[in-house]
């Protein structure tokens, strides 16, 4: 994903006039009605930071259109007046969303807490999957510095942060435990997919993806495949060599639907995933939970959840 990414049309058509009449961190907080101001890149982090935050934060997510394909996401002046404005911000990292850093260069605050995900995880530029909110060590070291940030802007409040932040760790466990209930009844299952969005959770539940990563990496990022690696990816529905076909729903093309189809055909049951939470209906727990229930039905009974 970070050629691609690298190449978004970010479109901050900004000048420093427009820049200047942003919100200042101050004024933002006024007419946020003293609730800290905050954005979340991706609408996955922004329902964690409004969970922490509850009442006392004003949210906005960037990016939280599940019908779109956030690679070819292109940052609006609107959006750079929000980012600017912000006293928090949450961003992925590893190329993800570059247009932040962009953003936050061209409208400085000494006092803008900024959270960047990979820097949190400890994990280099070279990193291959940048969809680090499918891992579940993930949204746990998110809700926890998004709770350190909270206090350190409203102290006042931060016995509030912390019971919130127990509470969101406490929320995770079904999740959990779904993974560990399939990791011991289903050890290595067998897996195809388009690209590496669920990887993570996939590697949680001890799954086999059997897609070679050249493929799942050519298709994130925009490049046309290897013959040989279609050839072998289409050949693992044929010869029913996987049990389950993970799906980005987002990010779709000819060859993704022509996989998609082959699967299909050959009675592979498939399994949709996301690069930003669907809406309305879920929050960032229930979400994750959900991705793990239709993987256990894909197995157990060869039904498919493409979209969820």
């Amino acid at each position: 994903m970070l050629p691609r990414r690298g190449i978004v049309l970010v479109a901050l058509a900004f000048t420093a006039g427009l820049l200047a009449t942003a919100c200042s961190p101050g004024s933002a907080a006024t007419s946020a009605g003293g609730r800290v101001v905050a954005v979340g890149a991706e609408n996955e982090y922004a329902n964690v930071i409004s969970q922490i935050g509850g009442r006392y934060v004003r949210v906005t997510a960037i990016e939280s259109n599940p019908n779109t394909d956030p690679h070819t996401f292109e940052a609006s002046p609107s959006v750079a007046t929000a980012v600017s404005a912000a006293q928090l911000v949450v961003q992925n990292g590893i190329g993800y969303d570059t247009y932040m850093n962009k953003i936050e260069a061209a409208a400085p605050s000494s006092t803008r807490k900024v959270i960047v995900v990979q820097n949190l995880l400890g994990l280099p530029d070279s990193t291959p999957n940048p969809h680090l909110w499918y891992s579940p060590r993930t949204m746990p070291a998110v809700a926890k510095a998004v709770a350190g940030d909270l206090s350190q802007l409203q102290p006042s409040h931060a016995g509030y942060f912390a019971a919130n932040l127990r509470k969101f760790d406490a929320s995770l466990q079904p999740w959990y435990q779904a993974i560990a209930k399939f990791k011991a009844a289903f050890p290595g299952t067998t897996v195809a997919v388009t690209e590496p969005v669920g990887d993570y959770m996939l590697q949680a539940v001890g799954a086999n993806i059997l897609t070679p990563f050249t493929l799942q990496a050519d298709i994130m990022n925009g490049v046309d495949p290897s013959p040989q690696d279609v050839s072998l990816e289409d050949g693992l529905f044929a010869s029913h060599k996987v049990k389950v076909f993970v799906y980005n729903q987002q990010v779709t093309d000819a060859l993704t639907a022509s996989f998609l189809s082959q699967a299909q055909k050959d009675g592979i049951p498939v399994v949709g995933v996301y690069e930003t939470m669907p809406v309305p209906g879920y929050d960032y727990q229930s979400w994750m939970l959900a991705e793990v229930q239709a993987l256990t039905k894909a197995v157990t009974s060869k039904i498919s959840t493409q979209k969820l």
